[in-house]
């Protein structure tokens, strides 16, 4: 089977390894000069950043995206180390103590600073270990079959009717229903900024899942409980960079023959009575192929390769209605000093305001808050000493930005925006941009260069309560979709279990 993937990210790569393997005859179409999408590694004059994934979770052995790249014969080529990250407020700071204080010390720690919810934080953390069970049911359950998928689905839907009440709460109601204390309520939602997703919009039963405490503390066991079956999330770094993640899955396309291009881009997906008949490039040239896997922009893909008169009207509704978080602004330099003293951890987190919902309402609108209300520092060559000379640090600054300014563009203030940035990051790590000595700027124009959208959205899909990215089958007989704008929703291991997905509805249905 001829088949063709239009884009390089991650769930593109893993979709052509998986169907490459299975003995497709796989071309991949990357229109910019760089593998990876944003899962991609920027390398200059000896330094490395990664592009955004960062910290992943699921990628271990026996996770969900790792039993996907194991099965593509990718887990073996790249090397993990489980990840934890600090989160830092104005007035105090959530970082692992030196001790191992069990898998609750966040809760007990909560307690010592909000002494009057403690019964909330106790039953905040019941409800915790309801959902952390219910995923770690529901992982499990995806793979099994037979009398033993029969068993554990069963055990999942009586794990979910315990939280049943809750399916329809958005994270605002979960946390009034558990807090008071408007700073407590925003260490659990403060995070949402990520996918500037306010907790008005955002689901309630997902707040646990966003908060694991294996993300604070990776001394925490991922099997708390015999009983349950399957493992709690974890998170890991890839050593060398993200980018080495990509240079495996794509070893693997080429090594069972499959034709990788990049700096070629899709004008447009052929579609006849119905079925995909291949694509035509952009200097006119057209290539047949019985099967087309797109990924990247639901509405790019949709409305600008297919054109919306080869989809039915419910089907072009629901790509409209992909709800999409805003963009980022990233800075990274290359230093000549130790950070640590400043930050231990590879990834921190900090914030400036509890206004969760006011700071990611004002990024929706347009307004930069040129990182007042708070950013991430992100240092690799702590955990990958590789990714920096010696003697030497790669450190990555970054922010939610809304796609485009209220005022100028991000071409014109380009330069003044990252400065701001650094000098916020600065208060954190003096001398972080009076010492840099390799500067790379990435607006949200370069990633809407980078990865082809109008409207870049860093993680893909925003979660919003009610709506979901669009579908991996289509309407167009031998046409999918994956990647994070898809249903398989947002984040690389979401996409790379997405691409698993779709790979497993076409070898059921006889695409060989």
């Amino acid at each position: 089977m001829k088949t063709i993937v239009i884009g390089s990210g991650v769930s593109g790569l893993t979709a052509a390894a998986l169907l490459a393997r299975d003995g497709h005859q796989v071309t991949i179409c990357e229109q910019f000069g760089q593998i990876g999408g944003v899962t991609a590694t920027l390398w200059e004059e000896g330094f490395g950043w990664d592009l955004g994934p960062l910290m992943l979770e699921g990628i271990g052995p026996g996770e969900p995206a790792g039993e996907v790249l194991a099965e593509a014969g990718v887990a073996r080529r790249i090397r993990l180390e489980r990840g934890e990250r600090g989160i830092c407020f104005p007035d105090f700071r959530i970082l692992p103590p030196a001790s191992y204080g069990g898998p609750y010390w966040r809760r007990e720690y909560l307690k010592e600073l909000f002494p009057a919810e403690k019964e909330g934080l106790d039953r905040y953390y019941r409800f915790y270990d309801q959902m952390m069970d219910l995923v770690a049911l529901s992982n499990h359950a995806e793979r099994a079959a037979g009398l033993r998928a029969f068993l554990l689905k069963a055990r999942l839907w009586l794990a979910f009717l315990r939280v049943m009440q809750m399916k329809n709460w958005n994270a605002a109601r979960v946390m009034d229903h558990f807090f008071r204390d408007p700073r407590l309520k925003a260490i659990y939602t403060v995070i949402l900024a990520d996918f500037v997703v306010p907790p008005s919009l955002f689901p309630g039963l997902l707040v646990p899942l966003v908060n694991p405490e294996t993300a604070f503390d990776k001394r925490i066991p991922t099997r708390l409980s015999p009983s349950v079956t399957g493992a709690r999330p974890a998170f890991h770094y890839v050593i060398g960079g993200c980018g080495k993640l990509v240079e495996a899955l794509a070893d693997v396309v080429r090594q069972h023959g499959g034709d990788i291009r990049t700096g070629t881009r899709v004008q447009k997906i052929m579609v006849e009575d119905g079925r995909v008949t291949g694509v035509r490039f952009e200097d006119g040239r057209c290539e047949p192929a019985g099967l087309v896997i797109a990924s990247g922009g639901a509405h790019e893909t949709f409305f600008g390769l297919v054109g919306r008169d080869h989809l039915p009207g419910d089907f072009a509704a629901r790509v409209a209605d992909v709800p999409f978080m805003e963009s980022v602004l990233m800075v990274h330099v290359g230093i000549d000093f130790d950070p640590t003293p400043y930050q231990p951890l590879p990834l921190c987190y900090y914030y400036n305001t509890y206004d969760v919902e006011g700071g990611i309402e004002r990024c929706r609108r347009g307004e930069y808050h040129e990182g007042k209300d708070g950013f991430l520092i992100y240092i690799p060559s702590l955990h990958s000493p590789e990714m920096a000379p010696p003697g030497h640090h790669a450190v990555t600054v970054y922010t939610i930005a809304p796609n485009h300014l209220s005022e100028g563009t991000w071409t014109q203030r380009r330069d003044e925006m990252a400065d701001k940035l650094l000098a916020e990051a600065g208060k954190v790590i003096p001398g972080l941009g009076e010492r840099a000595q390799v500067k790379v700027i990435l607006t949200p124009h370069d990633f809407r260069v980078r990865t082809l959208q109008e409207h870049h959205s860093f993680g893909g899909v925003a979660p919003v309560l009610g709506r979901s990215g669009a579908p991996h089958r289509t309407p167009i007989r031998g046409l999918w979709f994956v990647g994070a704008q898809s249903e398989s929703n947002a984040g690389v291991a979401n996409s790379i279990v997405g691409a698993w997905r779709a790979v497993r509805m076409i070898r059921k249905e006889g695409w060989m």
